[in-house]
């Protein structure tokens, strides 16, 4: 059978990840990077084989009934996790000196910091949310420019913030609103509105390319669509170091 495991997108393999994935007990991950001499597509085959990844869900559902361990791999251009139930299963003997808890220690990706954790209901959930370092270097940039920008600048730049808003990034956006309007607040400007902030998710599909969606689901993806580089040099770095971030396992 034909095993689905590369994400379209940055923001599919976030959302196919933590929704598709960690939400339903996969918590156990090595990630890594594929080095640029070696093929993608080789790669991809031999870790599917070697961990039988291309079964059903079926075979998946009786593994979970006789307490064996359910693996995942997932890809993103050379980024990859393969992440796992509890249980057994060849992956915990072969990766055992890899292997992290992701309750423990978040995944990073593309700027994101995605963990399994306690929300603010008390019940644990998939967390993504922007990673520290990011956040705190774009809340100062905003925070720098909010008493030099008109309210419809400063609403451009959050319009183009480039991340998905899961509950705790919209949660983490209306803190730098608010710092914003503090700043803006003691040098008598007008605040910029909570509306300048996308609060809505957009859900893609997460092994098709846009191009291949409907016309109304590219409507509305366009509506949603942030595009990399509208933030300051230092942040694309960023970006790009924290898809090879500690924790990879290196391939032979």
């Amino acid at each position: 059978m034909i095993y689905r495991h590369v994400a379209a997108s940055e923001r599919a393999f976030v959302q196919q990840l933590a929704v598709g994935y960690v939400n339903h007990g996969y918590w156990y991950y090595v990630t890594g990077c594929i080095p640029e001499h070696k093929d993608v597509l080789k790669t991809d085959a031999k870790i599917i084989e070697k961990y039988d990844l291309a079964i059903s869900r079926w075979a998946r559902a009786r593994r979970k009934k006789e307490g064996l361990a359910n693996v995942h791999y997932l890809r993103h251009e050379r980024f990859f996790v393969i992440i796992a139930t509890r249980g057994l299963h060849g992956f915990f003997t072969e990766e055992s000196n890899c292997i992290r808890d992701i309750r423990r220690e978040p995944i990073h990706f593309a700027g994101y910091s995605i963990s399994y954790s306690r929300g603010v209901d008390r019940k644990w959930h998939a967390s993504v949310r922007i990673h520290p370092v990011e956040y705190n270097e774009l809340k100062s940039y905003l925070v720098d420019m909010a008493t030099c920008r008109s309210v419809n600048n400063m609403c451009d730049e959050l319009a183009r913030v480039p991340c998905e808003p899961y509950a705790p990034v919209r949660r983490q956006l209306l803190n730098i609103l608010r710092a914003i309007n503090r700043a803006r607040q003691k040098a008598g400007f007008k605040p910029v509105p909570i509306s300048a902030l996308r609060l809505r998710r957009q859900i893609v599909r997460p092994f098709e390319k846009e191009e291949d969606w409907t016309s109304t689901e590219q409507e509305r993806a366009n509506v949603s669509q942030n595009v990399d580089g509208t933030f300051p040099e230092r942040l694309q770095v960023f970006r790009s170091e924290a898809r090879c971030a500690d924790g990879h396992i290196a391939l032979s």
